[in-house]
């Protein structure tokens, strides 16, 4: 298994106890549908390595983690490294939910403006953006529910309604150009 294959669940964050129990923390919107997992991948110098455990008391993102077959001090030397599932372990999303690796590749198609390109990246700083690529003019758009109208699975297009002037500042008069 690869990091390719797989997303990242959370990271294990420090020791609890002194029976080798660790605090995970999982990077996910809904923690709760994660509270029958029994195991993961851990990022180690080796690669992806899976390890078996039992989850208790959640916290919102926070859970303590029983690791098996393991000494307490292996299970501290695992602070700190991130835990991966794979990508067939995530949840079906419909409508125009998404998530960011899904759409790489996908057209992007505003109501104004019509074909801006192919969404080479999701940027994620404070507010995921579109990396979309227009043969070589990038054009970043913000990922918000207000400028995704429809996202189209079957055709790979995300049609947007960006805000007013957004593509004209990357494209400008290049519109025929393509």
């Amino acid at each position: 298994m690869t990091k390719d294959e797989c997303y990242r669940l959370g990271r294990i964050t420090k020791p609890w106890g002194y029976k080798g129990q660790m605090v995970v923390y999982l990077d996910v919107d809904t923690p709760e549908d994660y509270l029958n997992l029994d195991s993961a991948f851990v990022e180690t110098k080796a690669g992806l390595v899976p390890y078996f455990f039992s989850l208790d008391n959640f916290n919102g993102n926070k859970a303590i983690a029983t690791f098996e077959d393991i000494t307490p001090e292996q299970s501290a030397a695992l602070a700190g490294h991130d835990m991966y599932l794979p990508l067939s372990q995530l949840p079906k999303l419909t409508g125009n939910k998404f998530y960011f690796h899904e759409v790489i590749g996908f057209n992007v198609v505003d109501s104004a403006y019509g074909d801006i390109g192919t969404i080479k990246d999701v940027l994620e700083y404070v507010q995921p953006i579109f990396q979309i690529m227009r043969n070589d003019v990038e054009v970043l758009v913000p990922v918000i529910d207000e400028v995704i109208k429809e996202v189209d699975r079957e055709h790979r297009i995300i049609y947007i309604d960006a805000p007013n002037g957004l593509i004209d500042l990357y494209l400008g008069d290049n519109n025929n150009a393509c």
